[in-house]
């Protein structure tokens, strides 16, 4: 039992599991139909049950930044804030954070749908127990499950994320994306792409059916919208070819003889698949026109992962070459777009390999997980670029980790 002061006198809270479980239950049942704009007031209203106050609701931007305050009546607003700060510490490492002030602990708990990472929920409570961090790692797990859900219903979250205006072409690119991060006990991933609010012709796709994780990173040539149309159709094959369970060279025909037959011979995009098996680290991929993936382990690049080479998609009728590698556990590997080393001033030389391969061993020692060191890769190139993007740059990450799904953590009590 904690104790919270209200109006100058101090009014006893029930944090129990059993009041917990009633508590979560009451919100998932009010949430059901509740519009999306009601949502931020339920979660405050909830807090306040329990002796909360100063809630807020943070969400990622598009260009993985900032944690931007999510408005809403009973939420307090403030200023966007770094992710070198309490609650973007809270964001890269998934776990709670907790920090005293004058007048009680400020909480910062990770909004996590599964292991994507949706934002950031802070709030104040006059002190903090066992039972506390219990129920408030529950709340805030029902919190990012609604916003999840209901941002199918709104624009409202997806305005909140967004910093600078965005183009039709990335409109369409964000529209067709899967969360851009995953971690499972045996395999994470996570990506990111630049320009954020004007990317065109790169996207990606991924999905872990079983023991298999699918991965197509997709480059379409042009730019604007023509690109993110003929990447519209390019992600849409591959989705309905890897549906059907089809191997990774009927997989490249099918999407091949879809461009063709949509486009014609003038139009193609560059293409990596790969097949994991998660289960023995049995690695398959495709290379259809892109830079060679890195390997990368204990923080070195080990080699560009080379293989024979197979035509961009759309071309027609080339036979793909299906390249095979073995990963040890902790190894990463890293797929990316040719806009990340082909960049350069007018007139200069440019980025190149080397430099990105320079780069990342630098990167690595200092970064944690997938998501923390893709985004630090990206914004460390973003720099040593000049800060310039004149093509679309994306970075995607896999990292193997072995074992079994039977590893996975108990529940905690």
């Amino acid at each position: 039992m904690t104790e919270f002061v209200q109006e100058n006198r101090r009014v006893p809270v029930d944090r129990s599991e059993g009041f917990g479980e009633r508590l979560l239950g009451q919100l998932l049942d009010r949430a059901h139909e509740m519009p999306p704009q009601l949502i931020a007031p339920l979660v405050a209203e909830e807090v306040r049950i329990i002796g909360g106050r100063n809630v807020s609701i943070f969400l990622q931007d598009y260009a993985q930044l900032m944690l931007v305050p999510l408005p809403g009546r009973g939420l307090r607003v403030g200023d966007p804030l770094p992710f070198e700060s309490r609650a973007g510490e809270a964001f890269l490492h998934a776990t709670a954070v907790e920090h005293p002030q004058a007048d009680g602990i400020r909480m910062f708990l990770p909004l996590l749908d599964g292991s994507d990472e949706v934002g950031v929920m802070a709030l104040t409570l006059d002190s903090v127990d066992d039972d506390d961090r219990r129920l408030l790692r529950r709340l805030a797990g029902l919190v990012a499950d609604m916003l999840v859900t209901k941002g199918g219903y709104t624009d409202q979250f997806f305005q909140a994320r967004r910093r600078e205006p965005m183009s039709v072409a990335a409109e369409i690119q964000w529209s067709l994306l899967p969360p851009l991060s995953m971690k499972t006990p045996q395999v994470a991933v996570a990506g990111i792409m630049e320009p954020a609010y004007d990317v065109a012709g790169d996207s990606l796709d991924y999905a872990l059916n079983d023991d298999i994780l699918h991965l197509a990173v997709i480059d379409a040539m042009g730019h604007g919208l023509n690109a993110a149309v003929l990447a519209t159709v390019a992600v849409g094959a591959y989705r309905h070819a890897r549906r059907a369970d089809v191997g990774l060279a009927e997989l490249y025909e099918f999407m091949d003889a879809a461009i063709d037959e949509q486009f014609g011979p003038d139009h193609f995009v560059t293409a990596q698949m790969m097949r994991m098996d998660i289960g023995t680290g049995h690695l398959q991929w495709v290379n259809a026109g892109h830079p060679a993936p890195l390997l990368i382990r204990g923080h070195r690049v080990i080699q560009p992962l080379d293989s024979p080479g197979t035509l961009p998609v759309g071309f027609g009728g080339d036979t793909p070459q299906v390249s095979t590698r073995k990963l040890r556990r902790g190894d990463r590997v890293l797929f990316y777009t040719d806009g990340v080393v082909e960049e350069h001033k007018t007139g200069g030389e440019q980025f190149g390999e080397e430099r990105l391969i320079d780069t990342i061993e630098r990167v690595g020692p200092t970064s944690g997980n997938v998501q923390e060191m893709v985004r630090s890769l990206s914004h460390t190139l973003m720099r040593e670029r000049g800060g310039t993007t004149t093509d679309d740059a994306s970075l995607f990450l896999v990292e193997w980790r072995g074992g079994t799904a039977d590893h996975l953590a108990k529940p905690e009590i």
